[in-house]
């Protein structure tokens, strides 16, 4: 009750200063923004202070809300469970080449859409979108089929390759060259004498570096925390990444819930490195698509 009457007053102040106070409309925005902020640093911040505390520490009541000094022997008990710079090595190695190859592939695909005419290109284009309305789980036993097939099972290949020219990247980058790439400025370097690959890679890809960002990253967060693909593809412990590493953690008689935090937060502090790194082409790649011509 005490709760509900908290919060029944807080919107009634909010409301009241809304309609009230001289530029009220905006600081309620700036109030409720600040909110839902906090709402979403929460459980990043529990897992933080939970990875400095003991399991027994972790299910008290009421919950610590301040750094524990068990940083330091979660880390020891979380080695010892697991190979975590084997795991983190596995993951870094699949996503970087990964992202690497989504880049390179998808530009050019969206490129040569985006820029070239030649016959069929809609009829082609068309059929790519209907790609994306498959869903990824009903194309997950041909897959294994093909790596079978091509003895890719328990290799980082199968996890790579497969996937590095999606139709939603080809989209992505066809739609951004529309908007931000003049066909002008290609005539002209191609009036110029440059071949077709020094236009793209000296003229047009430094164009595309929000796109290359916003991209990035989301292929990045997709296949850091991938669980289903390598669980079917990776049989040997040494190829584990760190989703598989983090379910090994959890045991039938008993789960170290404090070394499982700290693996947990050294799990996602690379996602919220690379963010912040790129959030600006990451924000600017996202509103410049959505632009129309």
């Amino acid at each position: 009750m005490t709760l509900l009457a908290v919060t029944a007053a807080a919107a009634l102040l909010l409301f009241l200063a809304a309609r009230f106070v001289p530029g009220g409309k905006k600081a309620v925005l700036y109030v409720l923004l600040i909110l839902v902020a906090l709402m979403m640093l929460l459980p990043f911040y529990m897992m933080f202070v939970m990875s400095t505390h003991t399991t027994s520490e972790i299910f008290s009541f009421p919950p610590y809300m301040t750094f524990g000094t068990s940083l330091i022997p979660n880390f020891i008990r979380m080695n010892e469970a697991v190979n975590f710079l084997r795991a983190f090595a596995n993951s870094c190695l699949i996503s970087f080449c990964y992202v690497a190859l989504v880049l390179f592939f998808c530009s050019i695909g969206g490129y040569a859409f985006a820029v070239y005419r030649f016959p069929g290109r809609d009829a082609l284009f068309a059929i790519l979108l209907g790609t994306m309305m498959i869903p990824a789980t009903a194309g997950i036993i041909p897959w294994y089929i093909m790596m079978s097939k091509f003895h890719w099972v328990d290799t980082y290949r199968a996890l790579i390759i497969p996937g590095c020219a999606n139709a939603f990247g080809i989209y992505w980058m066809r739609q951004y060259c529309r908007n931000n790439v003049p066909v002008s400025l290609v005539e002209a370097a191609r009036i110029d004498g440059c071949s077709e690959w020094t236009v793209f890679f000296r003229i047009v890809a430094p164009i595309l570096l929000p796109a290359y960002s916003s991209l990035g990253i989301m292929n990045f967060v997709n296949v850091w925390n991938d669980f289903m693909q390598p669980m079917m593809i990776l049989k040997s412990p040494r190829f584990q990444t760190l989703p598989l590493m983090l379910r090994s953690m959890v045991g039938d008689r008993g789960t170290d819930y404090g070394a499982l935090m700290l693996a947990s937060t050294c799990a996602v502090l690379p996602l919220l490195i690379a963010f912040l790194c790129a959030s600006q082409y990451f924000m600017s790649g996202l509103t410049a698509g959505a632009v129309k011509e």
